[in-house]
Formats: structure tokens, C-alpha cells, sequence
């Protein structure tokens, strides 16, 4: 139960934080596309990671019950989606030194309070660079989802060690009770009560 809650709550994480990436990053794509230039590397292969990605996440969220049953390898998936992010987060790592945002001072001016006096006041100017925002913007769900994928799958992993355990307890279980009921079955007082009912007739 603790399994199903957890699990369940980091793939829901998940899909919240890829959906903006995806939608991001195809933005970006279109916009090469409809240009006709080739899309660069570092927006390319987040961006297939992350359609990837998001499409496992639904896919183990909503088959749970499948999903359980093959835990290790869920895990060994999830493992892989981390070194593909961890790999789409550093072709994009030149973005995380970018400054996207510029704030400029305007000129200063007065404003009166009649009889109460004046005071002097200054307009400042926030520029955002969109295009730079939005690639930064990926870039920390990339690194976020780095981390997500890596507890997923350690999740799924300690679960599968769990059932396989499991498994092999009633293993046991099942063939000491079978190899128990196999000798009570030859022991001779079986044979001897299987003789005294045979009858003689002269």
C-alpha cells in the first residue's frame, strides 16, 4: 500500500513537470520547422527524452497493476530515462549561465503632496528575454526530473526485491507442505490401513 501511494505520487510529479517541458520545447521545434532549419541538438533531444518520458510515466501510472508486477524492470527503465536526462541537461548546460532577465533604471521624477511636500521616485524597467526564460525554464525540469526518475526507480526496485522475496517464501512454503504430505501418504501405517480393509473371501 505504502509502495502504491509513493509510486504513484512521483509519477504524478512527474507528468506535471514534463508536460510544460514537452509544450516548451515544442514551441521551439515548430518554430525551426516552420523556418525550415534544422532543430539544434540541445532542444532536440530533451525534447525526445521528455515526449518519451511523459509517455512511460502515463503508461506506468494508469497500468499500475502491471507495472507492480514487473517492478525490476520499471526500475531499470526508470534508470535509463535518468542517465537520458542526465545527458539532454548537459548538451543544454551553456543556459544555465544566461541572464534572461534585464532591469534597467529610468529617468527620475517628482511627485508632489501638495502642502505635505514632494518626493522623488524612479521607473525601473524589467526586461525578459521569453526565448531565454522558457530554455531555462527546461533545463530545471530536466535536472528535476533527473532526481524524480532516480526515486522512482529505487521505489520500484526495493518493491521488486520485496515480491521476489515474497515469491520465494511460498515456494518454500508450497513444497515442504507437498513433500510432507508425499511421505505421510508411504508411511506404514497408511500401508497397514490399506491392507485392513482388503477382504478375504474363501
Amino acid at each position: 500500500m505504502l509502495f502504491a501511494i509513493l509510486f504513484t505520487f512521483w509519477r504524478f510529479v512527474q507528468i506535471v513537470t514534463l508536460i510544460p517541458t514537452m509544450g516548451m520545447l515544442a514551441y521551439f521545434v515548430n518554430g525551426y520547422v516552420q523556418l525550415n532549419q534544422l532543430t539544434p541538438n540541445y532542444i532536440l533531444v530533451l525534447f525526445i527524452v521528455s515526449v518519451l518520458a511523459l509517455a512511460w510515466s502515463i503508461y506506468t501510472l494508469f497500468s499500475y497493476h502491471r507495472s507492480s508486477s514487473n517492478a525490476t524492470f520499471v526500475a531499470v527503465v526508470d534508470l535509463l530515462f535518468v542517465g537520458a536526462f542526465i545527458g539532454a541537461v548537459w548538451a543544454l548546460r551553456f543556459i544555465a549561465q544566461a541572464d534572461c532577465t534585464h532591469i534597467t533604471t529610468g529617468d527620475p521624477y517628482d511627485i508632489s503632496f501638495g502642502p505635505f511636500g514632494s518626493a522623488s521616485a524612479t521607473n525601473w524597467d524589467v526586461n525578459v528575454d521569453k526565448t531565454c526564460a522558457m530554455l531555462k525554464a527546461c533545463f530545471a525540469f530536466g535536472i528535476m526530473n533527473c532526481v524524480f526518475f532516480f526515486v522512482t526507480s529505487i521505489l520500484a526496485c526495493l518493491h521488486g526485491d520485496r515480491s521476489s522475496s515474497g515469491d520465494r517464501v511460498t515456494y518454500y512454503r508450497e513444497t515442504h507442505s507437498h513433500r510432507h504430505g508425499h511421505r505421510s501418504s508411504r508411511s506404514p501405517n497408511s500401508r497397514h490401513s490399506s491392507h485392513s480393509h482388503r477382504r478375504v473371501y474363501v
